[in-house]
Parts: structure tokens; sequence; C-alpha cells
């Protein structure tokens, strides 16, 4: 069958499932919700594993392109993380950035992976056992979660340690830099985390031994699989593992540089609703809630370029880079210098919206106090001239008058009408 009249198909049986999928999920519980639910959650994406397997690699990318991005991902958690390597050099830039973004949700299992330079690009290398080790010459192994018997044979194996990446919180740089008796160069830094639904900094340990860089993180990160993908599809893209670590502190001044971008327009989207509408307390507690998750972002993205300086600084001074390598490593740090005049631009104008977005909710607390001052200030003639006539003496007049009650309130009334205009004429109401 023709690519041209097997790729409808295809994309109506992959919708088919993922619409199935959504179904099952969002089913009620009924008389039997507990086993519906539990077929549907099974089935679906057994099926559309089994259906993504078939199909060539030319086919999956063409799909993944033609898909909503909502479905895109759908469809990309289901596919082999093998294959999947193989997808994204086929895919443009733009869907590919989307899907590495999202990578460190498919990818949370421990894994071990080695790179030999072959051709001048990198090859990546599935490492199951310490036998898998001896017939290689990487320059880098990546480990992702590893546990503490996966640390040790592979530290055994090339006599290095190799620490566990969540107790990496020392911030002094005698405990975050520094260089083994036996030459291992320790560096412990932070890469920055930035999703749709939360953004951190996490530690990763980059240890230089032997011409080899060995990475111990706790979960997938983009920055790393752009790296990878990077020097797979480029020759001549890095030459040992000091090249790869450069890079990678390359690559997160660069990923900081796109979150602080993003920072700038979710800013603006932010200006735009504080300073051309009158906001009610409720949009303001909703943009201070935006506010503080875009300032909280950008501490992060200032933490992560201090960080990532420190480490390049160090790699400088320890005199192991070559010119080449030198050159390379004082343009991050030229661009991480860029990077903290934005972090400082943005802080000031965080500031101010968060002071003009209080300043717009003390208005509006201010508007309701002044309600309530006028109207007292209004009663008081009213409640006076109740009072007089509250008296009762027999010397009023009004008493035997007919029209004496009709004609208090009236003058109650008029008393009222008084100082309201006199605001009005004021501007005090307005």
């Amino acid at each position: 069958m023709s690519e041209e009249k097997n790729s409808p198909d295809f994309m109506k049986l992959v919708r088919g499932l993922l619409a199935g999928q959504e179904l099952a999920e969002n089913r009620p519980d009924g008389p039997h919700g507990d086993f519906a639910e539990g077929a549907g959650q099974e089935t679906y994406p057994a099926q559309l594993r089994a259906l993504l397997e078939r199909e060539s690699l030319d086919e999956i990318a063409r799909l993944i392109e033609a898909l909503d991005p909502e479905e895109r991902l759908a469809v990309w958690h289901e596919v082999r993380e093998e294959r999947g390597e193989a997808i994204l050099e086929i895919l443009s830039d733009e869907v590919r950035q989307d899907l590495i973004a999202d990578s460190h949700l498919r990818s949370e299992k421990t894994s071990v992976t080695a790179f030999e330079l072959r051709n001048g690009r990198l090859a990546q290398i599935r490492v199951a056992t310490p036998y898998d080790l001896k017939c290689l010459k990487p320059i880098w192994i990546d480990l992702v979660a590893p546990t503490p018997e996966i640390r040790a044979w592979v530290g055994r194996f090339y006599g290095v340690r190799l620490p566990n990446p969540s107790n990496l919180t020392d911030l002094e740089a005698s405990a975050r830099f520094y260089v083994e008796d036996n030459g291992e160069m320790h560096l412990h830094s932070d890469f920055l985390l930035d999703t749709k639904d939360d953004s951190r900094n996490v530690a990763v340990a980059l240890i230089l031994y032997r011409d080899v860089l060995f990475s111990v993180r706790p979960e997938e990160l983009p920055i790393f699989r752009l790296q990878r993908l990077r020097a797979r599809t480029q020759p001549g893209y890095v030459t040992d593992g000091k090249d790869v670590l450069l890079d990678l502190y390359a690559a997160d001044a660069e990923y900081s540089a796109d979150a602080l971008e993003d920072v700038y327009a979710a800013l603006g989207e932010v200006s735009k609703h504080v300073l051309g509408t009158k906001i009610t307390d409720d949009e303001a507690a909703r943009i201070l809630a935006d506010i503080a998750r875009e300032e909280d972002l950008n501490g992060r993205i200032r933490r992560n370029v201090h960080d990532t300086r420190r480490a390049v600084s160090f790699l400088v001074r320890g005199k192991s880079l070559s010119l080449a390598q030198i050159d390379d490593a004082r343009q991050i740090l030229r661009d991480i210098e860029s990077l903290d005049g934005h972090t400082s631009f943005l802080f000031n104008k965080i500031n101010f919206l968060m002071d003009a977005t209080v300043g717009f909710i003390n208005i509006n607390q201010n508007k309701i106090i002044k309600i309530f001052s006028v109207a007292s200030v209004a009663m008081l003639p009213p409640t006076l001239i109740a009072s007089i006539y509250g008296m009762n003496f027999q010397w009023f007049p009004e008493l035997q008058w007919r029209y004496g009650y009709p004609f208090s309130l009236m003058l109650m009334a008029f008393s009222v009408l008084v100082p309201f205009c006199f605001f009005y004429r004021k501007g005090w109401l307005r």
C-alpha cells in the first residue's frame, strides 16, 4: 500500500484509539465501572503501542507532525523510547523542542547509557550489566535515577566514585567543585527544569575522569536529551568528555534564556491586564498568583545561571581545557553575563506589577470605605431631626399640625439630599 493511502487510514486509527482511551478515562462509575475503566485504560494504550510498533519511523513522524499538541503528546508517550530517539531526528525543530521538553515525563525509570565516538558522531549504547562496558570506549556515561547497586558497579568498573544526586545540597564551592587525589574532577550543578505545571532546579553530579564524563541525575532532563540528539546528528559536534560537559552547560544557559523569554511573554500579558482595564479583587488575586509564579521561575533561572557560572569558572581555572575549549567556556560566561541583566530587569518589572496590582486592591477597598463614609455623613442630619421630633415636647407646633409628621419626613429626606449634592459637586462620589 502506498504511503499516500496509508497515512489517512493510520491517522484515523490512531485518533480512534485516543478517543476511546479518553472516553474510558471519563466514563462514570456504573455497575461494572471498575472493570470497564480498567479494561479501557489498559486496552487502548496497548493497541496504540502495537499499532505504532508496526509502522515505520517516517510514518510515525508524519503522524506526530499532523496531530494536535495534546494528541501528539499522547502518541509520543506510547512510542518505544529506542524508536523515539530516531523519530526525534526526523521531526521539525518546533515539534522536536516540544517533545523534548516533555521527555522527563516519559523517562522516569532507571537507565544507564554509554556514548562512543563513531565517525565524529556520538553513538548511543544501552548498558544493562557490567559486561556491556567491557567492549566500549565511551566518552560519556549517563546514569538516570540509578540505584546504589548500579552506581557501585559502574564506579568499580572505571575506578570512580559516583555520588547520589539526591544528596547534593551543599552550597559551598569547595563541596560542589573539587578534584580528588586520583584526578577525578567533580562538579555538582543545578540544571533548570521548566514545565507548564512546575519549575525547579534539578541537582546533577558531573564527574570527569580519564577523559570520560559521568553524569548522574535523578530524572530525565530536556537539556541532556537535546545534547544527545545534536551530538548524534552533527559530525564533529564533540570530541571528548570535556566538550560534552561544556556543551551541557552551554545548553543550560540557552535553556535558561528560553525560559526568560517565556517569563517576558507572561509578564507582558499580565501588564496588559493590569494597566489596560479596571480589575476586580478576584482578578487581582489571580494576577498576583501569576506574578508569584513568574517571580519564582525568574529566581530559579537566576540561581541556575549563577551556578553554571561557578562551574564554568572552575573549569577555566582548572587549566585542563584546550585553547578552543577555553574560548567556548568564555563564550558561555558572556552569555550568562547577559542573562544576569535580564533577570534583574524582570525582578524590577515583577515588583512594579506587584505594587500596581496591590494598588488596585487598595483603591477598591478605599471605594468601599468611601461609600460607608458618605452614607454615615449623609445620615447625620436626618438622625438629628428624628431625635428632635422624638422628644415630643408639647410646645412643638408640628405636634398639633396635621401634616407635621409628613413634613418631618420630607425634611429628613431633604437633609440627606443636600450632603449628596455637595459630595457630587466636589467629585467625592466618583
